[in-house]
């Protein structure tokens, strides 16, 4: 299954990066850091209108190679200036090339908080996001313990990170929720298989309450599909081949935002 294989490619890499820097010295550099501000980040996404997050990778398990040329810091730059409200930085390195480093990179040079986009499945990567300068990580419920998802969501939250749980069933959702989870992404790509269907994300919006910010992943390939998921009263979308591969970002962002007429985190009535 491929959600295991990027699991076990995370293990290794993870056990390596501990040689090289330890969890002490992560923890050491972290106190000299501003605590930061994880609530401001829930409230914007509450906020009324759509909020974009747009995503910096190079390649992912599905569609191998998405791009070769990656000038990741002028994209970042161009993600600020054309109205998104986050940036997510691949940090896997195995399956999608992504690194650590682009993440320091674009935090030092934007002002948009940057969302860690990695398997998470130790606190030292949580520790390293901070230090890294990301306001935001994720955490997937499929690859985490009830126990972890509590635990790793608790110290993000010390550290002043956001988290976005993100889940994938009804199930994941209820265990999202019962950790205090105040932002949630709903995978509409299944990790087991790949495929996708914007109707995850139709079926799961009414499990999460209006307090808790809805975040739609995957999938989007046009405003178009922006327009389905905000009539169905998501909060967010993050989007990420999309907008790698589109040939005028900001077209492709005005369009999306044009789109949405209807604010509040209620439901679209078109």
């Amino acid at each position: 299954m491929i959600l295991d294989d990027l699991v076990a490619a995370t293990q290794k890499r993870l056990a390596k990066e501990k040689q090289q820097v330890s969890q002490t010295a992560l923890v050491d550099r972290i106190k000299d850091l501003p605590v930061g501000q994880a609530e401001a980040i829930y409230q914007e996404f509450l906020a009324p209108g759509l909020h974009l997050i747009g995503e910096l990778k190079q390649a992912s398990p599905s569609k191998g190679q998405i791009v070769t040329d990656f000038p990741y810091q002028a994209i970042a730059a161009e993600y600020e200036q054309i109205g998104l409200t986050a940036i997510s930085v691949l940090t896997e390195s195995d399956y999608f090339l992504g690194d650590i480093a682009y993440l320091e990179d674009v935090a030092k040079q934007q002002d948009l908080p940057v969302l860690r986009k990695d398997f998470i499945i130790d606190e030292y990567m949580i520790y390293q996001a901070k230090v890294a300068g990301a306001k935001i990580i994720l955490l997937i419920v499929a690859i985490l313990t009830p126990v972890q998802l509590q635990e790793y969501l608790q110290l993000a939250h010390q550290l002043g990170l956001a988290v976005l749980v993100e889940a994938y069933d009804e199930s994941e959702i209820q265990q999202a929720l019962r950790v205090g989870a105040q932002m949630i992404g709903v995978n509409n790509r299944n990790l087991k298989d790949f495929s996708v269907s914007f109707e995850n994300s139709l079926n799961l919006r009414q499990l999460v309450p209006e307090t808790v910010a809805f975040i739609a992943e995957s999938g989007v390939q046009s405003p178009t599909d922006v327009r389905k998921l905000r009539k169905i009263g998501v909060n967010g979308v993050l989007i990420g081949e999309a907008l790698m591969t589109a040939t005028n970002r900001r077209a492709f962002v005005q369009e999306a935002l044009a789109e949405s007429t209807v604010v509040g985190t209620g439901h679209d009535q078109d």
